[in-house]
């Protein structure tokens, strides 16, 4: 498991860079072909951007979907696929990743710890596109009881702060349910406190909540099968170059507390180091102005394999929609001087008596689209600086039934979040506009329009809540349209969102393979990719849950054994010298 560098061996079949869900897929699928494997994580941390996450993972056609009867095929998806992404990637890499990914998820869940569920009711985004599905495609880890894996526990990044509760507590959707009802159902009140007893257990005794949800378990299982499987791994560790011949990457060299070793590889190096969007140059050059100076992603996204990878010939690709996939962030300072940086995915944006203005005080976008379709907006309707921020405002409320941002449903002790500026409040639209700088004739404009929609249910502006992704997001028990609520009742509230990236979109240009491609389409023998490392599949374009997580798996197992199979035609040959010698 985890080593020293001086501790490991000169010579690999697979070198796997980064530890996302890409990068320990590869890891795993690799092992399972009986390589020898090294995992290098620059970081303190396993888990990527992954660990953060909810790791949703779309792969349609799984087992998972015939068993709760989703009425899916490969000509419906592949069709929804090209009607969403186009040219924007290649229709060949689509189709190896759908061909791939229902026999990745089978071998996962026969012969490694990793395994998954289905949501009866998870639809994608652009529902509107012909192909949707509202289920059967998205699949989540099922939690996972770590206690197993001992001191390697503390290798897992750890949850962001914001998404637990009682110091370190996560919690899921099934969670959340009883915790909210626990002084009014006694099922609920024994749940909870079955919950809360078993997380202060664990924690005395490992230092953290062992029960792991969504991303933590995810990459908790796939360690725990790496683990199994004899995989080395390093932590805290650079790779300051590629070994390279005339036809391609036959090695490493890795520097660890000051410490530098040179490994061969056998089979290939994957790249999964999670994109270039943290690289201070090219933030700069690719991502639209202004770059976003928040990112609710992990740090280890540096770029610095993209140099090294270019240095081997290594090329971006340049038809992403979006050159990352986007969520709007709101940001606080934490006690111990931190930035916590909280994504708005669906929990606020939705929901009645919410809405989102630019600083003309006007509505621009459908607030119940995606988190990566809000972003895109507000970078389509920035001009000189109109739309970030964008301003999230709610009535009093709202603000107490759904929460907004790093403020929970209850909207219990909102005075630290308004002496820090977090949350803004305004005795009426007049006060509340002056506050934060925008226009109040156009904020009260707003506000009336949307009143007057919430009686009818009909969004004229924006059809707000007309799919049924979109209603998914809503107020199941508000009508007419779950989405749509007067903003009435005083005070007002407000929460400034800014564009966050949560992953590359543009990223380096591979074959159905995975391997590396030069820009006249000859191969970068030995060099692989897969997660946001990789050009994405879906061109920039978020057409479901999980399609970031989904695809990096599958194309982690993809790399993982095309590289093996290089590995044990390179033994091969070792063989027959041997014998002819």
């Amino acid at each position: 498991m985890r080593k020293a560098l001086a501790e490991v061996g000169q010579t690999y079949d697979v070198v796997v860079l980064g530890a996302g869900a890409g990068g320990m897929s590869a890891t795993v699928f690799a092992a399972l072909e009986g390589m020898r494997v090294l995992l290098v994580e620059r970081t303190e941390y396993l888990g990527g951007t992954t660990a953060f996450s909810a790791a949703t993972t779309w792969i349609p056609l799984t087992r998972h979907s015939r068993a709760i009867g989703a009425d899916d095929s490969r000509e419906k998806v592949s069709g929804f696929l090209d009607r969403a992404v186009g040219n924007r990637s290649p229709k060949v890499l689509r189709e190896a990743f759908l061909a791939a990914g229902p026999e990745v998820v089978e071998t996962l869940e026969n012969k490694t710890d990793v395994h998954f569920r289905p949501r009866p009711f998870h639809p994608d985004y652009l529902y509107e596109l012909e192909g949707a599905t509202s289920f059967g495609r998205a699949l989540e880890p099922t939690p996972f009881e770590a206690g197993e894996l001992g001191a390697d526990l503390a290798l897992i990044r750890p949850p962001i702060p914001e998404f637990t509760i009682l110091g370190g507590m996560m919690i899921d959707r099934d969670d959340i349910g009883h915790l909210m009802k626990m002084g009014k159902s006694l099922k609920s009140a024994v749940y909870s406190a079955r919950l809360i007893g078993r997380y202060y257990l664990g924690k005395m005794r490992h230092g953290r909540d062992p029960r792991l949800l969504m991303g933590n378990a995810l990459i908790g299982r796939m360690l725990l099968t790496a683990k199994k499987l004899g995989v080395d791994i390093l932590t805290e560790t650079e790779t300051t170059a590629f070994v390279t011949d005339k036809n391609g990457v036959t090695g490493v060299t890795l520097r660890q507390k000051g410490i530098d070793k040179r490994i061969t590889v056998t089979g290939g190096v994957v790249l999964a180091s999670g994109g270039f969007s943290r690289h201070p140059k090219m933030r700069t050059e690719k991502l639209p102005h202004p770059a976003p100076e928040f990112s609710p992603s992990a740090p280890g996204h540096t770029g610095a394999l993209h140099d090294l990878a270019f240095a081997a010939g290594a090329h971006h690709g340049t038809t992403s929609a979006q050159p990352c996939f986007w969520a709007p962030v709101s940001h606080r300072r934490r006690p111990d001087g931190s930035m916590a940086v909280f994504p708005h995915f669906v929990f606020d944006r939705s929901k009645p008596g919410i809405i989102s203005v630019g600083r003309d005080g006007r509505r621009f976008v459908n607030e119940s689209t995606s988190y990566h379709q809000f972003v895109s907006a507000m970078y389509a309707t920035n001009k000189d600086g109109s739309h970030v921020p964008t301003y999230l405002i709610a009535d009093a409320k709202a603000l107490k039934t759904y929460g907004m941002g790093m403020i929970r449903p209850g909207g219990a002790n909102i005075k630290p979040y308004l002496a820090d500026g977090y949350l803004t409040e305004g005795a009426t639209l007049d006060e509340l506009a002056r506050k934060l700088g925008i226009d109040a004739n156009g904020l009260k404009d707003s506000v009336s329009r949307m009143n007057a929609y919430a009686k009818t249910g009909v969004d004229a502006d924006f059809a707000r809540g007309t799919t049924v992704y979109e209603k998914a997001n809503g107020d199941p028990t508000h009508g007419p349209n779950p989405t749509l609520g007067a903003l009435e009742t005083a005070p007002y509230y407000a929460v400034k969102l800014w564009p966050g990236d949560i992953g590359s979109a543009m990223g380096l240009v591979g074959d159905e393979n995975t391997r590396l491609l030069r820009e006249d389409g000859s191969v970068i023998e030995g060099l692989y990719a897969c997660g946001n490392d990789l050009q994405s599949i879906m061109g920039g374009v978020y057409p479901g849950p999980g399609i970031t997580v989904g695809p990096a798996i599958v194309f982690g197992a993809i790399a993982a054994r095309h590289a093996a199979q290089r590995a044990a035609a390179a033994r091969r040959g070792e063989a027959g010298q041997g014998e002819a010698a």
